[in-house]
This record gives structure tokens, sequence and C-alpha cells, in this order.
């Protein structure tokens, strides 16, 4: 008999129907709500949670799905669409976040270099930008990103940072966030989808979840 202990799951979360789309139809088996024998990367089982829109909705999402047993551990990994907040993004730019802010606390991530080499390699062409992501209860706007810009922040959402420190809050684990720029200084969006920005950041976040198995498989080795 094995003794050895089940990997720990994979919690992917995102806040809105349209970012379920694209990891659903980017990647085989990690569509369903729970974790099953069918959805697992290299790890473990993988759950992807709609959180819904907004610091609380993430929080409370998650701290929920984290309190079932079978996901004891579980790495999380924040991610879908944000505002770029330095001159220069474009629609469909990655963001990987160094850490998650907002004003109840900051989150370290963890395996950035990892994600960002991934990335790289996965999306050949595509810019890679890391730092800090700051978090929002509001749709981030015109001239409110340079005052973001200026606390060192390079992008902004609304659920990163509140998923990220409601996890931890239910125990240590391997956290990161990698969001996908959906609007920038020069590129502001009204509607997700209804213009070129809106679809080419849909197309990148269909083409990101091999990278976060790549993640979840590495952040689970053990440390030398």
């Amino acid at each position: 008999m094995d003794a050895r202990p089940a990997p720990a799951p994979l919690l992917i979360a995102c806040a809105l129907g349209i970012e379920r789309l694209a990891l659903r139809t980017g990647g085989r088996g990690a569509g369903r709500r729970g974790p099953g024998p069918d959805d697992r990367a290299a790890g473990g089982p993988v759950t992807v949670l709609r959180t819904g829109m907004g610091p609380k909705a993430a929080e409370r999402s998650v701290t929920r799905l984290l309190a079932d047993p079978a996901l004891a551990g579980a790495a999380v990994l924040a991610t879908g669409f944000c505002a770029g907040l330095a001159p220069g993004m474009h629609p469909g730019d990655l963001v990987v976040a160094e850490e998650t802010r907002d004003p109840r606390g900051t989150v370290r991530c963890v395996g950035t270099e990892l994600l960002v080499g991934e990335l790289a390699r996965a999306l050949p062409g595509r810019t890679v930008h890391t730092g800090p992501v700051t978090g929002s209860d509001h749709v981030v706007r015109g001239p409110e990103r340079s005052g973001l810009r200026a606390t060192g922040a390079i992008a902004a959402d609304m659920e990163s940072a509140a998923t990220l420190l409601g996890a931890v809050r239910e125990g240590a684990r391997p956290v990161a966030a990698v969001r996908v720029v959906v609007d920038a200084p020069e590129h502001e969006l009204v509607r997700i989808g209804t213009v070129r920005g809106g679809i080419s950041a849909f197309r990148v976040l269909r083409s990101v979840l091999p990278t976060f198995f790549e993640w979840h498989r590495s952040v689970l080795l053990p440390r030398r």
C-alpha cells in the first residue's frame, strides 16, 4: 500500500464568468467546481472557483471553500483580468504579482520567477510584468491610475489581494497571483469583450492554465 500523503490541491480563483470561461476552455479537466479524480494537474486535484466580483465576495468565497477538509493545505492562485497602471502597458500583457496589497495587509507571493519563466515560454512575444498588485473596491479609471502607480504598484484589481489574504488566514500555504491586463493608461476599456483589448486579454487568459499547473507542481517539491 502507498502510504505517501496525497498531493495538496490547487485552488484557482477568478471573479467573473468570462474569466472562468477562458480557464475552462483553455484546459481540460479543470472546469468543475469541486476536486475529483479527473481534475488533476501534475501536483494534485484542481478546483476553479468563480468568487464573484469585489474583495468581499472574493474573500468570503475563498474562505468558505478552504474550510472544506478536502482542500486542506491547498495552494491558491488568483487570476483574471486587471488594470495596468504603468504607461506603455497593453491589453494582453501579463502581470505576475510579487506581492498583493490592500489596506488590511500585504501578502508575499511564492514562485514568482518560475511563473515568469513559464509564461514567457508558453506565450512568446507577450510582455510579462512583475511587481506589487494593489487591491481596489471599484474599477480603476482615469487619473486614479497615477496615484496607485505612485505607491509602487504595477496593476490593480478587485480580488487578488482579498483572495490571497483570505487564503493565508486559513493556514500557511503557497499563494500567487497572475493577471492579464485588460486595460491600461493608453488603452482604457469600457466593457470587457466589446473591443479588441478585451478579446486579446481573453485569449491570453485561455493560454495560461498549464503554467499554473507547473507552478503548483514546483511549489509542492520538497525544499532543500
